[in-house]
């Protein structure tokens, strides 16, 4: 079986398509290049598809800095220490993401023949984005079934969420069992110049919680 997986380049992503290759799926990789202040995580997703062994990777790029609309598209800062578990939709929230890359991976899996798509999105140690919940991916199932050629003459597509009732410590733990390497993954939304990990954004906050909570060091942060 084919599956396209959207590759991100950080930990939650490489972990759920190392679960989809473990399930016996031939992975074709989709990495979007969407104008992201870290775009960083463009590199760490080339690294992560050759050590999966990827069929195919395919880089993409949408500059959505056309829109703006969020502090990973534009100048407005990035929230630094602010309280992951507080309430609201934070400004790195980027409008629509999820709708838009599942679409274009849509669009390469009707291409490929194959009817199922992977995404490392998670409903518990996240940022409250709205695109990353069971309800948001069984409604885009619907529409993958309703708008496409293959949907119409019958066939079905499958979103695979492998990590979303996971929290970060489980999702690092099952990931460290099937000998992933985190080094390879970027997590930061506000690298320093060197692109060392700012360490106060959400993401390095959820990263730092999973790694402390499962017991291990982050790889990225030794030496």
């Amino acid at each position: 079986m084919r599956a396209v997986v959207l590759l991100s380049g950080g930990l939650d992503s490489y972990t759920a398509a190392a679960i989809a290759k473990e399930q016996r799926f031939q992975l074709c990789a989709l990495t979007i290049d969407y104008g992201q202040r870290h775009a960083r995580e463009v590199a760490a997703a080339r690294a992560i598809a050759r050590a999966l062994g990827v069929e195919r990777h395919v880089e993409l790029a949408i500059d959505l800095r056309a829109f703006g609309g969020s502090s990973l598209t534009s100048m407005d800062p990035v929230p630094h220490g602010r309280d992951i578990d507080a309430s609201g939709i934070p400004s790195t929230y980027v409008p629509a993401r999820n709708t838009i890359f599942l679409s274009l991976a849509l669009g390469w899996a009707e291409t490929l023949d194959a009817r199922d798509l992977v995404i490392g999105v998670n409903a518990l140690d996240y940022s409250g984005y709205p695109d990353c919940r069971p309800e948001f991916i069984a409604a885009f199932e619907r529409v993958a079934d309703l708008g496409t050629r293959a949907g119409v003459e019958g066939s079905r597509f499958r979103i695979h969420t492998p990590l979303i009732a996971m929290s970060k410590a489980e999702i690092i733990r099952h990931g460290t069992m099937l000998g992933l390497d985190y080094g390879l993954t970027h997590s930061c939304y506000d690298p320093r110049p060197d692109g060392r990990p700012c360490r106060t954004c959400d993401s390095c906050a959820l990263r730092a919680k999973g790694f402390r909570e499962a017991g291990m060091p982050d790889p990225l942060l030794m030496g």
